[in-house]
């Protein structure tokens, strides 16, 4: 067990001063001072003048690369575990991408497998840009109720030029078959959507709702800062559905990408509930911008610190609170994709913290329970680092 003494919890509501007690990968215990009976075997670590906050959720990786828009030597390496904890990222959500034809599904429930092995918290969406989409079973629905990995299907691809352009009804069964899937396997059995550079690009998504019994909320789409007009299309959107900011490919594209920390604040002044945004890192992914004749012309891959970076700009540089902030990328991402040991600090969630200093730094990081970040340096690197 170790006793955490003196932390400012944001959990991610901010409780103050608190200590909390954790075991067996769990959180045991939260209270203004807890007192352990003599002769208990327990590691103490005082956490004076830091913040606590669960461990970031990355819900949008490519876990076991991804990219290849400008041929073979640009296909992107697989995740480090160490670019995931050096960001404050405890928990991911690996998926495909563009390359649905020569990467496998198969491949990333593998590198989720690895990710888990190592220590750290990983689950997949199975699929990819195209429509029908590449599966494990065949079926997107038998995937998520069958295979404990699988929580949704993703990323799939609207309102770009690499999109298969799916028709409504080839949508609409797509995601009801994903529902279905969840509900069978007790999961999300969402969708999650990459969204293009295509004006109006939410159009498909209304249409697929207007033409079934399906809910907005069935659907999480992604990229939603990658230009000023779906950013402002969003502010309409996401009163009622989820909407994903990108927060690796700033500064990459700052002409055509709202950075995230300012996106956050503007959705929020718009009147976008807090619990519908949510910030992913898009991380191994490729980040590429093609001209008006669709030659690429720029390529870059984004990394997990990224998150991070933007919280601590949101809060230091916009003067959100971090209370508000930190929601993002924990308990607003656990709630979307039920995951119910996720996101809080509170007795009986996994044991994932984070421990940040005023300038919002990561000093500390555990992962169920396992110290993996110690004064700002990973301590657990993975495997053939």
């Amino acid at each position: 067990m170790i006793l955490f003494q003196n932390c400012d919890v944001y959990a991610p509501e901010h409780l103050g001063i608190k200590d909390i007690l954790v075991g067996e990968q769990k959180i045991l215990a939260i209270n203004d001072k807890i007192e352990i009976p003599s002769g208990v075997n327990l590691e103490v670590v005082d956490a004076k003048g830091l913040k606590v906050a669960p461990g970031l959720i990355d819900a949008h990786v490519h876990i076991a690369g991804a990219g290849g828009e400008g041929g073979p030597a640009t296909r992107t390496p697989e995740l480090k575990l160490s670019q995931m904890l050096i960001g404050g990222v405890t928990s991911v959500v690996g998926c495909l991408g563009t390359d649905g034809l020569t990467r496998s599904v198969e491949s990333v429930l593998m590198k989720v497998k690895s990710l888990r092995q190592q220590g750290v918290s990983a689950w997949m969406y199975t699929g990819a840009y195209q429509v029908p989409t590449p599966t494990l079973l065949g079926d997107v629905g038998k995937d998520i109720a069958m295979i404990d990995e699988v929580i949704g299907a993703g990323e799939i691809a609207l309102s770009d030029h690499r999109s298969s352009h799916p028709t409504p009804d080839e949508l609409i069964r797509l995601v009801a078959q994903a529902r279905v899937g969840g509900m069978l396997g007790g999961k999300a059995g969402i969708v999650n959507i990459h969204m293009g550079d295509a004006k109006n690009p939410f159009r498909p998504i209304y249409d697929a709702v207007e033409n079934s019994e399906l809910s907005l909320k069935q659907f999480f789409p992604t990229h939603c800062n990658r230009n000023d007009y779906i950013f402002e299309d969003a502010k309409t959107y996401g009163k009622k559905g989820y909407i994903d900011l990108t927060s690796s490919s700033y500064p990459y594209f700052p002409e055509y990408e709202v950075k995230p920390s300012k996106a956050i604040k503007e959705w929020l002044a718009a009147g976008v509930p807090l619990a519908h945004i949510t910030m992913t890192s898009d991380a191994c992914g490729s980040l590429p911008h093609f001209d008006e004749n669709g030659e690429l012309v720029k390529l870059e891959m984004g990394y997990p610190d990224s998150l991070l970076r933007e919280v601590r700009d949101a809060v230091l540089t916009e003067q959100l609170p971090l209370e508000e902030v930190i929601r993002v990328v924990t308990s607003n991402v656990a709630d979307i994709l039920k995951l119910t040991t996720k996101g809080r600090i509170t007795t009986g969630r996994d044991a994932d913290l984070i421990f940040l200093n005023d300038e919002l730094q990561l000093v500390h990081l555990f992962a169920l329970g396992k110290q993996m970040v110690k004064e700002g340096k990973v301590i657990q690197p993975g495997y053939y680092e």
